[in-house]
C-alpha cells in the first residue's frame, strides 16, 4: 500500500475514534513498570501497569496479541473481548503499528512459554498518523536513518543502546575527574575573536550589541584565564563548532573534553589521559580491548606506546634513525601532494596525518612537535625547537592534543603575531585580553583536548561518526 493511502487510512480510524468520543492524546499517564522488569521479576499474576509503542499486533477473532515496546525493551500483551469488555476491544481494533498505549493487567505465561501481560484495561496515549518504516524492526536507508533519528531509535534497538553507552561514558568522564578534584565549569560559546585553534569559524551576529561574533572553535583560551584567576584543575565538556567540510571523521559541532591542570606538564597529561580512557573501557564497556568500526582489535590498557614526531615521520617514509631525511622527498614516496606546504615542518605534519597515523591502531602518544606547529605550546628547555606536546592517535585517527601550556606573554604574543604576519590566521585579530591575562601571571599547566565523538565511535565500533552524533549534520533535502 502507498503511503498516501496508508496516512489517508490512518486519519480515517482516527475520525471513527473521535466519533466514538475517544481521547486520542491523553495527558498524564500513571505507568508503574517496564517491560523489562516482566521478564527480570517474572512472578504468575503478578500485576503490571505498563505504556509504549506498539510494535507488533495480531488479532484472532475475539483475541488478540501485540507487542508494547518502551525504552527498556519489548512485552507481549493478550487482549481478550470478554475480559476488557466490547467497547474498549472495538477501540482496539482500530489502533495500528506506532500507536503509543497504556496496558494494565497481569503476567502469565503462553503455551510456548512466552511472558505476556493478560489485559484488563488499555488506554490510547497517541495515535500516530503515519506508518513506521517497512519492517520497523531494520530501518536500513542511512539519509532516513540520521535525517530522522527518531525513526532509526524505533526501528533499530541497537541504536539506543550507542547513545546509551556514549551517556555512560560522558557521565563516567565527569565521575573519574571530579574524583580527582577537577572542577566543571563553563565558557562561552559565542566570542568576540577566534582563537584556540586555526580552523574556520561560524560568524553570527548579536542585534542589540550590534556586534558581529563567532561560535567558538575552542574554549582553551578562556580555560586559561580561568588558570590566571587561580582556579587550578578544572575541566569543560564543551560544543565546539567549525566550519569545515563532512566526513566519517568530522561533523561542524561536536564535542570535546578540555582539561588543564595547575603546575603540572604534558607527561602528567600523558598518564590521565590513559588513565581515563582505560577507565571509560572498564565501565561502560567491561574491559580495554574494543572493536572499532573496521573491525580491528584495539587495546586501551595502559600502558602506551610513544614515539617523537620526527620518529614517526621516519617510520612512515621508512628513513633509519640517524640518516639524513628529506621531508618533501618522503612525501614524494609516499605520493603526497605538500606543494601547499610553505615549511618543512609543515610537510612533516603532512607526513604524520596522511602517511603515519592511520598505521596507528592501538592507541599511540605522538611527541615532542616542532613550536611552529603549537603556537600555545611551551617550549621543550633542552631544544627551543621543540615544544612539550602529544598527539594521542587510536583507530588511526587523532583521539587527543595536549600540551605543556605557553604562560610566557611576551613568547606568546610574539607566537600570535607571527601567525598574523604569515596569513596562517588570515582576517583574524590578535587576542590582547588573553595576553594581557597572562600578563598577570599564569601557573605552568598541563592541558588536554579528547575528542568525545571519536572516543565514543571507538568504544561502540562504530566506523562513522555520524552513528555517534543524535543528529549529525547533514546536506538539506533537495525539493
Amino acid at each position: 500500500m502507498k503511503l498516501e493511502d496508508q496516512i489517508r487510512q490512518k486519519k480515517k480510524r482516527v475520525e471513527e475514534l473521535l466519533e466514538m468520543g475517544v481521547s486520542l492524546y491523553g495527558g498524564r499517564y500513571l505507568r508503574r513498570d517496564r517491560a523489562r522488569s516482566a521478564h527480570e521479576d517474572y512472578r504468575e499474576g503478578r500485576a503490571l501497569r505498563v505504556a509504549g509503542r506498539l510494535t507488533a499486533y495480531r488479532r484472532h477473532g475475539r483475541t488478540a496479541f501485540a507487542d508494547i515496546s518502551d525504552c527498556s525493551g519489548k512485552l507481549q500483551i493478550y487482549v481478550r473481548r470478554d475480559v476488557v469488555g466490547e467497547r474498549p476491544y472495538e477501540l482496539f481494533k482500530k489502533c495500528d503499528v506506532g500507536d503509543i498505549l497504556g496496558a494494565e493487567g497481569e503476567l502469565f505465561r503462553t503455551n510456548t512459554g512466552e511472558i505476556t501481560l493478560k489485559v484488563n484495561e488499555l488506554k490510547i496515549l497517541a495515535k500516530a498518523l503515519r506508518p513506521l518504516p517497512e519492517k520497523w524492526h531494520g530501518l536500513k536507508d542511512i539519509e532516513t536513518r540520521f535525517r530522522k533519528r527518531y525513526l532509526d531509535l524505533i526501528s533499530n534497538p541497537g541504536v539506543k543502546e550507542t547513545f546509551v553507552t556514549r551517556s555512560r561514558a560522558i557521565s563516567t568522564i565527569r565521575a573519574f575527574l571530579d574524583g580527582r578534584g577537577f572542577l566543571e565549569v563553563e565558557t562561552p560559546m559565542m566570542q568576540e575573536r577566534i582563537g584556540g585553534a586555526v580552523a574556520e569559524p561560524f560568524r553570527t551576529h548579536h542585534n542589540a550589541l550590534d556586534a558581529d561574533l563567532y561560535l567558538r572553535i575552542a574554549p582553551e583560551l578562556f580555560l586559561k584565564r580561568l588558570l590566571v584567576g587561580g582556579f587550578e584543575k578544572i575541566y569543560e565538556l564543551n560544543r565546539s563548532f567549525r566550519n569545515e567540510g563532512l566526513s566519517r571523521f568530522h561533523n561542524p559541532e561536536f564535542t570535546m573534553l578540555e582539561v588543564y591542570w595547575a603546575y603540572a606538564d604534558y607527561t602528567d597529561m600523558m598518564t590521565l589521559t590513559e588513565e581515563l580512557i582505560a577507565h571509560v573501557a572498564m565501565e561502560v564497556c567491561g574491559g580495554t580491548g574494543v572493536t572499532d568500526g573496521e573491525g580491528r582489535r584495539i587495546d586501551l590498557s595502559p600502558p602506551w606506546r610513544r614515539l617523537t614526531f620526527e620518529d614517526a615521520v621516519r617510520e612512515a617514509g621508512g628513513v633509519k634513525p640517524g640518516d639524513k631525511m628529506d621531508v618533501r622527498e618522503v612525501a614524494g614516496c609516499l605520493d603526497l601532494d605538500v606543494s601547499g606546504c610553505s615549511s618543512d615542518e609543515e610537510v612533516m605534519n603532512e607526513i604524520l596525518e596522511k602517511a603515519a597515523s592511520p598505521k596507528f591502531i592501538d592507541p599511540t602518544f605522538v611527541t615532542d612537535y616542532p613550536v611552529p606547529l603549537s603556537p600555545l605550546a611551551r617550549a621543550r628547555d633542552d631544544n627551543p625547537s621543540l615544544c612539550e606536546r602529544f598527539e594521542l592517535f587510536a583507530g588511526g585517527e587523532e583521539l587527543a592534543n595536549a600540551y605543556s601550556e605557553l604562560n610566557d606573554p611576551i613568547e606568546q604574543r610574539k607566537r600570535f603575531e607571527r601567525q598574523l604576519r604569515s596569513g596562517e590566521k588570515e582576517g583574524r585579530e590578535l587576542d590582547d585580553d588573553f595576553v594581557t591575562a597572562l600578563e598577570h601571571g599564569m601557573p605552568p599547566a598541563g592541558g588536554l583536548g579528547i575528542g568525545i565523538d571519536r572516543l565514543v565511535m571507538i568504544l561502540t565500533g562504530k566506523a562513522s561518526i555520524r552513528e555517534v552524533i543524535l543528529f549529525p549534520q547533514l546536506r538539506p533535502e533537495s525539493s
